[in-house]
């Protein structure tokens, strides 16, 4: 694609927006460069994330893409250290918005529609891989609690779409490791959902 961004050209522009000698005016060029660079790959995981979405939900990739990007750069005090570390920590945001939004929805409904995801094939859940996506987010809070760096692992994975090789660079730690606690984490993630939809849910 044309937005196709090396690492290092985001990793730069990331750089130069987290020094501290960085003027609003020259941040903010850097904001909107970065966008540029990263819109389409950040479109990309949004859209990876809610391919199981319902058609007419109110909530589309591109607004989510927006939302997310509004809060990542809006955090003045946040460092960059490089590409892996910002899509790390756009995952986490994304995630985070689309909990609190399926959280409103559920609460309107009173027990209506809720929202699913179907981007779960690597968790080997069922022959659709659907679950609704609070199922998730609340499954990953249990692994946290069990084995937190998993979790984050699973996270990076599924929300942000990074490579395991792109999962260590952001975690500071060996792409073996990642690929044991990435293992740890599907396992124990399909016995969760699996048993959430075996009750129901």
């Amino acid at each position: 694609m044309a937005n196709e961004a090396r690492p290092s050209e985001v990793t730069r522009i990331l750089q130069e927006m987290s020094a501290p000698e960085a003027l609003p005016s020259g941040r903010s060029a850097a904001t909107e460069r970065l966008l540029v660079l990263v819109y389409d790959e950040l479109r990309r995981v949004a859209s990876r994330i809610m391919s199981g979405e319902r058609p007419g939900h109110t909530l589309q990739p591109t607004a989510l893409v927006h939302e997310a990007y509004l809060k990542l750069v809006d955090q003045e005090s946040l460092r960059w250290n490089d590409r892996a570390h910002f899509m790390g920590i756009a995952a986490r945001a994304m995630r985070q918005i689309l909990v609190d939004h399926a959280r409103r929805r559920s609460a309107e409904k009173r027990g209506g529609e809720y929202q699913r995801v179907t981007f779960l094939e690597d968790l080997a859940i069922g022959p659709s891989a659907e679950v609704e996506l609070l199922e998730l987010h609340e499954a990953l809070e249990k692994l946290a609690l069990e084995d937190e760096r998993s979790a984050r692992v699973a996270e990076l994975r599924l929300f942000g779409g990074l490579s395991i090789i792109e999962v260590a660079e952001v975690l500071g730690v060996s792409q073996r490791t990642v690929f044991g606690d990435w293992s740890v984490a599907r396992l124990w993630l399909s016995r969760q959902l699996r048993g959430t939809q075996g009750d129901g849910a």
